[in-house]
């Protein structure tokens, strides 16, 4: 007897599917609510790069001398550096004007797109810096460094309209 396959996944390539919402109230992140989303900046088309925004977790050894294998716990999880690449507006009229150094808020990834009952992850965080870039051969940009600052809430149910 076989095991029972899993379905296969619906497969898609993220970008111009996966929608980026950035909002700087959330009363409970780890279930916002449509309203709440639909007052976020919706980021998606400004975004050039995404890095970081997941959580991976520390493996602790745990070496007995019963044996001669070294076998492992999950220790604890942390997100990784966490960073988005925005464009620059030649005027100014960018991410600048909202995300500066100590801004406060909440960046949610609907990874295939906002589509209610889908799964989402929200990340609260804290702009720590905003590097402006002069690329030889692409669009000025700036990485908007965003240490997350509390325990994600991973693949939380996007809500219906009201």
């Amino acid at each position: 007897m076989s095991a029972t396959p899993i379905p296969r996944t619906k497969r898609f390539f993220a970008p111009g599917i996966t929608k980026i919402v950035i909002c700087t109230v959330l009363n409970d992140y780890k279930n916002p609510t449509r309203s709440e989303i639909d007052g976020g900046k919706e980021v998606s088309g400004e975004v050039s790069a995404v890095n970081g925004f997941n959580v991976t977790s520390n493996m602790i050894d745990a070496p007995d001398y019963g044996g001669t294998f070294t076998s492992q716990n999950s220790g604890r999880t942390q997100a990784a550096d966490s960073s988005l690449t925005f464009y620059q507006d030649k005027f100014t009229d960018d991410a600048r004007r909202w995300l500066s150094r100590g801004t406060t808020g909440f960046v949610i990834f609907m990874w295939g797109g906002d589509v209610p009952d889908q799964l989402c992850d929200v990340f609260p965080f804290e702009v720590a810096s905003v590097g402006k870039q002069i690329p030889e051969n692409a669009d000025a940009d700036m990485v908007v460094a965003m240490p997350v600052t509390a325990e994600p809430a991973e693949d939380v149910a996007i809500p219906a309209a009201a």
